[in-house]
């Protein structure tokens, strides 16, 4: 059985762990990196806690690495890693510079392993029935595209609130949408984003190749007790989609907040139906993938490298206009055959 181990003792860590658990590969967590031990991880109680990276990258049993680490550290980590010929599920985003995130593709891509960015989001009942509808043509060519993520502040984690570690929310949040939005309307090309405060709300505008245009809500400072709340709609020539979501937290798939939230709807020329979305694990279903990608030495298509590099592409640009650039034209770095996960 494939050996994994975990970077990371935080909170991600953490969800890491019940994912892989709830995979039914808990037992095979054999180590947990962190420079601070602290308790064991209850969904890996026998997992050996190590403060040196070396007993990882050295020990050949351990073939599946997550790397759960602040943002500024994915390059050190990630990169020797799969110099080493592990298989890496990064945690987004994955990098917080082009420089970096190009540098951990091309090692991946000379890696005899598998390299995933955790866009978790794609592993999302709700968003997997979304692109399914839209794979098959249901809602014709998509024009526009609209997304919302609204959190609680994120205090369990005191490195998100310094921008140079996290990027900042409308990097560390807001990532997940862009991916959405260049998921279903292409090659980015330019982006405009205005803030109330540093925390959000964030409206960020996306230009897109094709004519298409995205737009994205964003916030990291609900007040205390209010819901995590995603949602994503869809305008195409032949029909709409919307999906929605209000769970306890993130991790949490929970019965939501908000009655009626929790669920998928389609109209198009040829009908519509809807679909109550519970009891979802998008955290389980994104390990299990990655874990038969490691073990089939398959590329991770579902979740590319190159889309996590877009993506970037995106959330930085969005930053740089809220620092007073306003309109930042982007001159995408990946293919549009890698971000589709056609790039090896």
């Amino acid at each position: 059985m494939t050996g994994i181990a975990i970077i990371g003792q935080g909170y991600m860590g953490q969800t890491h762990a019940a994912a892989y658990t709830a995979a039914g590969r808990g037992a095979d967590i054999r180590y947990v990196y962190t420079p601070r031990p602290a308790p064991p991880f209850q969904a890996a109680p026998d997992a050996e806690l190590v403060t040196d990276l070396g007993v990882i990258l050295d020990d050949p049993s351990v073939s599946v690495v997550s790397v759960c680490t602040p943002t500024t550290t994915h390059r050190e980590i990630a990169v020797p890693l799969l110099e080493a010929g592990k298989n890496v599920l990064l945690e987004k985003p994955i990098a917080l510079s082009l420089e970096d995130a190009l540098a951990i593709k091309e090692a991946a891509d000379a890696a005899p392993g598998v390299l995933m960015v955790a866009q978790v989001v794609r592993f999302f009942e709700g968003h997997r029935v979304l692109r399914s509808d839209v794979a098959s043509g249901r809602l014709g060519r998509i024009l526009s595209a609209r997304a919302r993520r609204l959190i609680n502040r994120p205090d369990w984690a005191k490195w998100w609130h310094d921008e140079s570690q996290s990027g900042g929310a409308i990097v560390d949040l807001a990532v997940h949408d862009f991916d959405q939005m260049n998921l279903y309307l292409g090659r980015p090309v330019a982006v405009t984003s205005t803030a109330v405060t540093s925390y959000g709300p964030f409206e960020t505008t996306i230009e897109y190749a094709d004519g298409g245009i995205g737009q994205v809500l964003s916030h990291a400072d609900l007040p205390p007790g209010a819901p995590f709340i995603a949602g994503i709609s869809l305008i195409g020539e032949a029909g709409i989609a919307d999906y929605e979501l209000s769970a306890a937290s993130p991790t949490d798939q929970g019965e939501g907040a908000y009655p009626g939230l929790d669920g998928y709807r389609l109209a198009g020329a040829d009908g519509g139906y809807s679909v109550d979305v519970t009891g979802d694990d998008p955290y389980a279903r994104q390990a299990a993938y990655f874990l038969s990608c490691a073990e089939s030495g398959t590329q991770a298509s579902e979740s590319s490298i190159g889309a996590a590099v877009r993506a970037l592409e995106v959330a930085l640009a969005a930053r740089d206009s809220l620092r007073g650039g306003g309109r930042i034209e982007i001159d995408s770095l990946v293919t549009d055959a890698e971000a589709a996960g056609a790039d090896r």
